[in-house]
């Protein structure tokens, strides 16, 4: 998710660089979504069913499967967005959604959590290393009126986590995260999905995946592939636009509303997946997408599509493009646990971004002074609070005090090892980390070994931002 503050605006000559794929190569996902489904926007429902395959490549048997819902955190008594974004949020005022799950085939029964956040689905018999179990889900997902992620806004709606999802298991356990207003508190095993979704025939849709549509008896319905993905979402609405672009041998698309000055915003997202893919490693896929939307806060993103709020001022639409499109290499190709570690993704996605700005007429150095004022404005003010970064989203008191940690202090933390490792050694390790783990979840720790194997010994920098002990 975008940060609340943005970086400088800046104006994009160029030239494309040419991009290659770096992702791993070596297995496919073990987890496949087959989803068919039909939005309705008199109810604000979508509902249809979704079959989900898994095999299982863990030791022990296991007896049940654990499903993110993450469209539950519409259902009333749990909260969306931080409070301070709430009356942008609900331009109706406050109102709610949320998914049923009305069967599930091929299991001897599922339960709900109190918050409703996770679905556990009993097996009908144990399943063993190297087996595969097959559940056909059907569903039901209505979407609250909101500026959100996922919601009916006021222009668009942004159709993202409408379904079950399969929690990831690292080390031996399924990682269950709990609902939070903070940050993005969802962590996913990348998956091949795909989605047939039918319209109202006035609709359009902007896809990440590589997308077929049809029109038949007044409706309109997109068949869209998305490979080795950590999600599928779709931004949709009448009188959507869409213009295109190449960079190297990848569509770019922008699906826009009233966008002033689209051909810019489009130049933007063209030239720094470009430049990510030089600097990093390439972006390994064929199409990426932009969409402008309803959102309280700067942007979105998910795998191939990144989300950008209509609300934005002209100037400050490169800077969210550009974060959310470094999110396409730190969190839709390198995982980690959002949850948990929320600057792992946030903050590098932040210095990347001030990276790119800073090659393209921004100012690299005011950049990180502006985060370290912000940084110790906020601790100024708050006193006495908690200054590790390594905690849970439920551990930060609002939006306020993750913003300054995640990205501030995320983006000063990645600009202190650069100065450390110098540029050369600190861009090697970036890039083995990327090819390393794109299509995999990395702990911190991960990380570290990277720049340890890139010759920069950094480690204890790391530990005295992640465990509070520095002093900014």
């Amino acid at each position: 998710m975008r940060r609340f503050a943005l970086f400088l605006p800046i104006f994009l000559f160029a030239a494309l660089l040419p991009l290659s794929s770096c992702a791993r190569t070596d297995a496919r996902p073990r987890v496949s979504y087959a989803i068919t489904a039909e939005y309705v926007p008199e109810t604000r429902t979508v509902a249809g069913e979704c079959r989900v395959a898994y095999r299982y490549e863990g030791d022990d048997a296991l007896s049940a499967l654990p499903f993110l819902l993450p469209a539950n955190i519409l259902r009333e008594g749990n909260t969306p967005v931080p409070p301070p974004y709430e009356p942008s949020a609900y331009y109706k005022g406050k109102n709610y959604g949320g998914i049923s799950v009305l069967a599930a085939e091929g299991a001897a029964g599922f339960s709900l959590n109190g918050e409703g956040s996770i679905l556990t689905v009993t097996l009908n018999g144990e399943l063993f290393p190297g087996e595969t179990a097959e559940i056909l889900f059907r569903f039901e997902t209505v979407l609250a009126e909101i500026d959100y992620r996922f919601g009916a806004g006021e222009r668009a709606v942004n159709l993202a986590g409408f379904y079950p999802v399969l929690c990831p298991r690292k080390d031996g356990a399924f990682l269950l995260c709990s609902f939070a207003e903070n940050g993005d508190p969802y962590v996913a095993d990348c998956a091949d999905y795909t989605l047939t979704l039918t319209l109202p025939e006035g609709y359009g849709g902007a896809f990440g995946g590589e997308t077929e549509e049809s029109v038949f008896e007044g409706k309109r319905t997109f068949r869209v592939t998305l490979e080795n993905a950590r999600d599928i979402a779709a931004v949709l609405g009448e009188g959507m636009q869409k213009k295109e672009a190449k960079a190297g041998d990848v569509t770019v698309e922008y699906c826009y509303f009233d966008d002033p000055s689209p051909e810019k915003t489009l130049s933007v997202a063209a030239e720094c997946l470009a430049w990510y893919g030089g600097k990093f490693g390439g972006y390994g896929r064929k199409k990426y997408c932009v969409a402008e939307t309803d959102l309280p806060y700067g942007g979105a993103e998910f795998t191939a599509l990144a989300m950008i709020s209509r609300s934005l001022r002209t100037e400050d639409r490169a800077a969210a493009v550009a974060h959310e499109t470094a999110h396409q290499w730190w969190y839709a190709a390198v995982g980690s646990d959002q949850f948990n570690e929320a600057w792992q993704d946030a903050g590098l996605a932040e210095f990347s971004a001030a990276c790119f700005l800073d090659a393209h007429g921004g100012d690299y150095r005011a950049a990180v002074e502006e985060c370290a004022e912000a940084y110790r404005a906020y601790y100024t003010l708050s006193a006495g609070s908690e200054r590790r970064m390594r905690r849970p989203l439920t551990a930060f008191s609002g939006p306020y005090e993750y913003r300054s940690v995640a990205y501030d202090e995320g983006v000063i933390l990645f600009d202190k090892i650069l100065l450390v490792a110098g540029e050369e050694r600190f861009f090697r390790a970036i890039r083995g980390y990327y090819a390393e783990y794109a299509g995999r979840i990395a702990t911190p720790e991960d990380l570290i070994a990277c720049f340890r194997r890139a010759g920069a010994n950094v480690e204890g920098l790391f530990d005295s931002f992640l465990e509070g002990r520095c002093v900014i």
